[in-house]
């Protein structure tokens, strides 16, 4: 078996620039320590360029503050790729208590012939009365997955036998929702998950190749509604630091709206931000999450719970995406963020993690498992508090590597 490490070297070229000239930013959950001139990745490049920074006064009064990195970078999963990454981060009126708007994408090709292209957004209109969230996929993505054909194999495959599995795939997830009341929202969309051109490229067996084949077929494919309900008095997801989000989705899935299979699923994330020392900017950060499968028929094989395939595929730190897989999965982290320097540019952050998942595939996901490590932040922009995270987690069976993000992970 290959060993579970991931390294990721960040070569960063970040360019934070304008946009249009609208209202300046309303306050975010960051307080700056008074006395101090906060300062990011721009700032730094001014000095480096010589150049008269008078920029303070003129990109806080800019509608869009926006991040784009250039990258090069090495993982298990991929080889070594090349990575730009993007976030642009915005308020749609000059007002206290609106919330942020923010858009994130990224384009990966690795030497693996991967290509990894998303596309988040998360929009509120004036006053927070609508939001709008978009979470678009695509994946050319030969990579290892693990568990496959569950208790059928006892000694020629078990729960740490990783198989390389091509596969392309589509998502397609848009929800609109409506505000209720103060912080809370209800609200729909449409979910649409496709992969295809699946296909084992191990040499194996043809007893193996038989079972695992039957459980991933060549193609899957999942099409539903969501009925969502969402509390969240945050006013910045990029960085929060105080706060709480509450997010419930239902997830049907029906053939006649194009799915293979009737089946549904029902996701529970919950998170919690506090401010530890009250009167520092130094966080104390919960998270819980749920994703349980509410229907007989089990959803397609890739379609389970995994360990980093949730929508910003951020669990788990500490091991490989598809490590582990089951019909229910539970997760658990906390991530405690504290500041390095005083003018904001550098941060960092220890934090640890367990999940766990039912014994469909194997006894062994049942029990807890475990993920810890340290991590730093570099401030790409001071007025979407948008950060740059470069993570290192351990988890169990040696089992370690390192993680990046644009953003907090959650």
């Amino acid at each position: 078996m290959k060993k579970n490490f991931i390294c990721f070297l960040i070569i960063i070229f970040p360019f934070l620039c304008m946009a249009q000239s609208q209202p300046t930013l309303p306050l975010s959950d960051t307080l700056p320590q008074q006395g101090v001139q906060q300062k990011d990745v721009v700032d730094i490049l001014h000095r480096i360029l010589h150049k008269k920074n008078n920029g303070d006064t003129i990109r806080a009064g800019k509608k869009f503050n926006w991040s784009l990195i250039p990258a090069a970078g090495y993982t298990l999963q991929t080889g070594f790729a090349g990575v730009v990454s993007g976030n642009i981060g915005f308020y749609q009126q000059n007002s206290k208590g609106q919330k942020i708007s923010n858009i994130t994408t990224s384009y990966t090709y690795s030497q693996y012939k991967q290509t990894i292209f998303p596309l988040y957004a998360n929009i509120w209109t004036r006053e927070n009365k609508i939001n709008f969230i978009s979470d678009f996929k695509y994946l050319n993505y030969p990579s290892e997955v693990y568990g496959l054909g569950g208790k059928r194999i006892s000694i020629e495959a078990n729960s740490n036998t990783a198989y390389t599995v091509n596969f392309k795939y589509i998502k397609l997830h848009q929800s609109i929702m409506f505000k209720a009341l103060k912080d809370f929202y209800v609200g729909g969309g449409i979910y649409y998950d496709q992969f295809w051109s699946i296909k084992i490229t191990d040499s194996l067996g043809k007893r193996i190749n038989h079972i695992l084949s039957r459980d991933l077929k060549t193609s899957e494919r999942a099409s539903g509604l969501a009925v969502k309900a969402l509390y969240d008095n945050r006013l910045n997801q990029i960085n929060p630091q105080n706060g709480e989000y509450l997010s419930i989705t239902y997830r049907p899935n029906f053939i006649f709206l194009g799915s293979q299979s009737n089946w549904s699923s029902l996701q529970i994330d919950a998170r919690k931000y506090v401010r530890f020392p009250a009167n520092s900017e130094n966080t104390l950060a919960f998270w819980g999450f749920a994703w349980l499968t509410t229907s007989k028929t089990i959803p397609p094989y890739l379609m389970l719970p995994s360990t980093g395939w949730d929508d910003q595929n951020n669990m788990g730190r500490g091991y490989i995406q598809s490590r582990f897989r089951g019909k229910n999965m539970y997760y658990y982290e906390n991530e405690y963020r504290f500041g390095i320097t005083r003018n904001g540019l550098l941060g960092g952050v220890v934090f640890a993690n367990v999940q766990s998942f039912s014994a469909d595939l194997s006894d062994e996901y049942k029990k807890l498992l475990f993920g810890y490590g340290v991590g730093l932040r570099i401030k790409l922009n001071k007025h979407s508090s948008t950060n740059l995270a470069i993570d290192y987690g351990f988890g169990q069976n040696n089992s370690h590597g390192f993680f990046a993000n644009i953003g907090e992970v959650f």
